[in-house]
């Protein structure tokens, strides 16, 4: 489905606006590198980029693809970039991610199919109250499933409790609550699995679980009772459901796998898929899955080794303003590419960050893909005026959360955790000749 009129002007004044401030926050091209207005020329490929996808939802990976055929063509022959010492540079960390995307369909494949997600309903109780309990579950959820997969399931349930009348509000509400959760989580989210395998300590990350708490405790009440006045939570009856415990075993398995995997080896996608095959043993396994999500898996790759190319000695040095304000613009354009950046970069408190990019997209219904999956089952979402108009808790709850981790915890930027990129440094030394 395409963006509407109002939908694409939106898009295109906040594009707009980052434009004008890109010269504010990036410096003056280094030796003879082309530059148009101060801003590399990489950064304008790149964010026209950005701007596509988020104008295009139903041709992100052709997008994507363009965009990183671009930039590399250009990279080539205008910079003389080392292209393949560069992928043999990236490679680990695109073959984990791969696996790791793929992996994580299975293993929320497993935990819908084990029933606890059909008995939650039961467990709700009466009134706004219900709708704050569930909210919270959807929270939890991501903290070990997709942030995907656990929206999912929160606007299934939405739909059966609330009688197929869910209110938008609330819709950005199991949105917001589904990327909160994932946030403190390194196999909750995307752009935090990108930090663990990038060398960031899961242990680093998981102080986002305190905002990312702040925010649905900011937002969850008044969502809930949007949703009450639109309609009240109605008892489901379950019936007489078992859970499934092997497809339970499994999923333990996949987690256990990828984080002992990662401690062992730095390779958490062989442990995933080690304990999928295992569990394949003994526990039918939907094999469709992967194909489901291979076309997404090839969407985020293709950015992440587009935003692996850009000059990241340019960007504005890293703080906790310039974190703060990427959870805003992650709410416009896709957090993968500018979680890559910051990691590019370094210097960070990538706990803070975490919170920023994780839960900052949560601000448009386009700005995350656990909002792009709600939309596809509720289309009225499909709207940033609407979203706005009455998800406006979840902007307030994004400012809250931020400043009650900055005001209890700090800012603690964490050193550099990888070295320099060989074929940055190559190319660095090509344009300054």
């Amino acid at each position: 489905m395409k963006l509407n009129l109002v939908d694409r002007l939106f898009v295109l004044l906040c594009g707009a606006a980052v434009l004008l401030m890109i010269p504010q926050l990036f410096h003056g091209a280094q030796g003879t590198a082309p530059a148009i207005l101060g801003i590399r020329f990489e950064f304008i490929l790149f964010g026209l980029t950005l701007l596509g996808v988020a104008l295009y939802h139903h041709r992100t990976l052709e997008v994507a693809l363009t965009g990183l055929a671009s930039i590399t063509i250009y990279k080539l022959t205008v910079i003389g970039f080392d292209i393949v010492l560069h992928v043999q540079h990236e490679a680990s960390i695109l073959i984990n991610l791969f696996g790791l995307l793929l992996g994580f369909a299975i293993l929320a494949k497993h935990f819908e199919e084990s029933r606890i997600p059909d008995l939650l309903p039961s467990w709700l109780p009466s009134g706004w109250v219900g709708g704050f309990v569930l909210l919270w579950l959807v929270w939890i959820m991501s903290a070990f499933l997709d942030n995907i997969a656990a929206a999912m399931i929160g606007g299934t349930i939405a739909l059966v409790v609330f009688k197929k009348k869910v209110h938008i509000g609330y819709l950005a509400a199991i949105v917001a609550a589904s990327n909160a959760g994932g946030a403190g989580s390194v196999v909750g989210d995307t752009t935090t699995t990108m930090m663990w395998i990038d060398g960031v300590s899961a242990f680093d990350v998981m102080p986002a679980f305190l905002p990312a708490a702040v925010a649905l405790m900011s937002f969850g009440v008044f969502a809930s009772k949007q949703q009450f006045g639109y309609q009240p939570i109605v008892a489901s009856d379950t019936g007489d459901i078992k859970i499934n415990w092997i497809r339970i075993i499994v999923v333990a398995m996949i987690l256990v796998g990828a984080v002992s995997t990662n401690v062992l080896l730095d390779f958490p996608a062989a442990g995933v898929w080690v304990a999928i095959f295992i569990g394949a043993l003994f526990c039918k396994t939907d094999w469709r899955e992967v194909n489901h999500a291979t076309k997404g898996t090839v969407f985020l790759l293709s950015l992440v080794l587009s935003a692996s190319m850009m000059p990241v000695e340019e960007l504005p040095a890293a703080s906790w303003q310039s974190a703060f304000a990427l959870g805003f613009i992650s709410s416009i354009f896709d957090n993968i590419p500018l979680t890559k950046l910051a990691l590019q970069q370094g210097g960070y408190d990538w706990g803070v960050l975490a919170y920023t990019v994780g839960f900052g997209g949560s601000m448009v219904w386009f700005g995350s893909s656990a909002g792009v999956a709600i939309s596809n089952i509720f289309p009225e979402a499909k709207s940033v005026g609407l979203w706005l108009k009455h998800g406006w808790h979840i902007i307030i709850a994004y400012v809250i959360g931020f400043f009650a981790m900055l005001w209890i915890l700090g800012w603690e930027p964490h050193e550099h955790h990888k070295p320099i990129d060989a074929a940055k440094e190559h190319s660095q030394m090509i344009i300054q000749r």
